[in-house]
């Protein structure tokens, strides 16, 4: 197990939703941190924050997780700061609405950057110092979306699939090379963020109303916060858990995908409708 009080972790889309979450609850258990996100008004307030209410170093960076250059500049600043760093945890993420003919090349591809390429890329920044310490944890996002795929989703499922595959050889690797690096695989079901909210129609998705009923079915059936992701999170760090699977919805999804592996969206889409009118 990796023990959270006196770790450090590096935590990327750390200014909102799961990774601000994170960032509360890990400084509350007595770690450090080094703080990365786009939004670097929002890592200030959070830093800020945290400041008020623990007594833990925390360090800010401006990092844009689509650009490679970026992240290697982050994990050295971040070890710089943090020497005894050994919890890595590549949360940032972004979503991509609209059908496969509605979304352009161009689309995929900057969600690739970030969604998985961000998730690679951070991973090889920060192995070689994780790799020399006593004991070490990555923390990868997928989503409940790694493991089931809803129309609509192109791009975006598949990212957190090949988050997914590639964690899970990763960690398999690790494992074979006695290494002192443990790597968890996260799979939110629907947690309470802006993440449909901010996300960006496909240039060929001219429908605002279709655009607003997504977001509007998404918050109703969004039921885990923030908070209850981070500390669901947290205890798969400590307990070295290969699959984290966040809310009784992806527990849910991941079971029925399980029993009607090439049949399930039926399913899914009905009871998804159902709640989504008893959300209104």
């Amino acid at each position: 197990m990796t023990a959270i009080p006196g770790s450090a972790a590096a935590v990327t889309g750390a200014a909102s939703g799961i990774g601000r979450a994170l960032a509360l609850e890990l400084a509350a258990r007595g770690c450090d941190l080094a703080l990365a996100d786009r939004d670097e008004a929002g890592l200030q307030t959070l830093a800020a924050e945290i400041a008020k209410a623990h007594q833990r170093k925390v360090t800010v960076h401006t990092v844009d997780v689509g650009i490679p250059q970026e992240i290697e500049a982050f994990a050295q600043a971040a070890i710089a700061a943090h020497p005894v760093l050994n919890i890595v945890i590549n949360n940032a993420g972004v979503a991509l609405m609209g059908m496969f003919d509605e979304v352009d090349q161009a689309q995929m591809e900057w969600l690739f950057n970030i969604n998985f390429w961000g998730v690679v890329h951070g991973t090889r920044a920060f192995l070689p110092h994780l790799s020399k310490k006593p004991e070490a944890h990555i923390v990868n996002l997928s989503s409940i979306f790694g493991i089931i795929a809803p129309p609509g989703q192109t791009a975006y499922c598949a990212a957190k699939f090949a988050v997914r595959g590639f964690s899970e050889s990763l960690r398999h690797e690790l494992q074979m090379a006695n290494s002192p690096v443990r790597l968890s695989v996260v799979h939110p079901g629907g947690v309470a963020t802006n993440i449909a909210r901010n996300s960006r129609p496909g240039v060929g998705m001219t429908d605002n109303a279709r655009r607003a009923q997504s977001i509007e079915r998404f918050d109703a059936v969004a039921k885990t916060t923030p908070a209850a992701a981070a500390q669901r999170i947290i205890v798969g760090i400590e307990k070295n858990q290969p699959r984290i699977l966040i809310g009784n919805d992806a527990r849910y999804m991941d079971l029925l995908q399980r029993f009607r592996p090439g049949t399930y969206w039926a399913v899914l889409a009905r009871k998804i409708e159902k709640m989504a009118k008893a959300g209104k």
